[in-house]
């Protein structure tokens, strides 16, 4: 019974964080349903109000997840399934929108996407990614668990444990495979794609987590990172922004030019 007793706080702490990501999310919701509503006729708002929720809402999510992925869990596998099952929330709430930074690139590259439109989503994600970081300090600065400590959002605490080359490798592989699965999945049906990229977010945390972070997403770094950025800017601009969007080229160079390089070579080499 003591024990249990113990235990209680710590439950409670953690049922706070729930709620407050749940929260978030259905704050996030309803705004998007308000958006959807007022602001159909007018396209360029529509989208950058659209992006800038999702990306706040990502980024939220994600500092709140990090502070709980830090604390001593009972069992090890808590973290990996929290960040499945708030991947699977992202997946089906952010339905249209990529907060991300290197899925614009890809879709502008690819041509799906329009300058003025990647623009749009660009600033948008930037500008929500800043935003979330004041909106969770504030959010801590209330006291709600004995985790949430506002001075926490002002040092910068460095993911990166390795050298730099290893560390622009892991995050480049991380958006390769992320965005090429991204990519590929579109003919998956939607509820079966959304868990599988869920398990492959989960996948490449636990595999590149403890060394870089895993976070293959620009703007996500800034928001998680930006103390760093501002303490150690060119190492984190290498690993954060030039690594991902390095992943995202050799992506789409593998399989819009040389896979079917090679293919058209083979079947010709075979007709011969």
């Amino acid at each position: 019974m003591t024990a249990l007793r113990g235990l209680w706080p710590e439950a409670q702490d953690i049922c706070t964080s729930l709620g407050l990501m749940l929260s978030l999310v259905l704050f996030m919701g309803l705004a998007r349903v308000v958006t959807r509503q007022q602001l159909h006729g007018f396209m360029m708002a529509h989208t950058f109000v659209l992006e800038f929720l999702a990306t706040f809402q990502l980024c939220c999510c994600t500092h709140e997840l990090q502070l709980l992925s830090e604390q001593e869990p009972a069992h090890r596998t808590w973290p990996l399934s929290l960040i499945y099952f708030f991947s699977l929330v992202h997946g089906l709430t952010l339905v249209g929108t990529s907060s991300n930074p290197c899925g614009v690139m890809m879709q502008m590259l690819l041509g799906g996407m329009s300058p003025e439109t990647g623009a749009i989503r660009l600033l948008a994600q930037l500008i929500g990614a800043m935003c979330s970081r004041y909106c969770i300090s504030a959010l801590w600065s209330l006291g709600l668990t004995k985790y949430h400590l506002n001075e926490r959002t002002f040092v910068c605490r460095n993911p990166i444990q390795v050298d730099l080359p290893k560390a622009v490798i892991i995050e480049a592989i991380c958006s390769f495979i992320f965005h090429g699965a991204l990519l590929h999945f579109q003919e998956i049906r939607t509820k079966l794609r959304i868990h599988l990229l869920a398990a492959l977010t989960t996948f490449l945390v636990y595999a590149g987590g403890s060394l870089t972070g895993a976070v293959f997403n620009p703007a996500l770094a800034l928001s998680l990172h930006f103390k760093c950025f501002d303490e150690a800017f060119l190492r984190f601009f290498i690993v954060y922004w030039l690594a991902p969007s390095l992943g995202i080229l050799l992506m789409i160079l593998m399989f819009s030019f040389f896979l079917p390089w090679l293919y058209n070579n083979h079947t010709i080499n075979k007709k011969e």
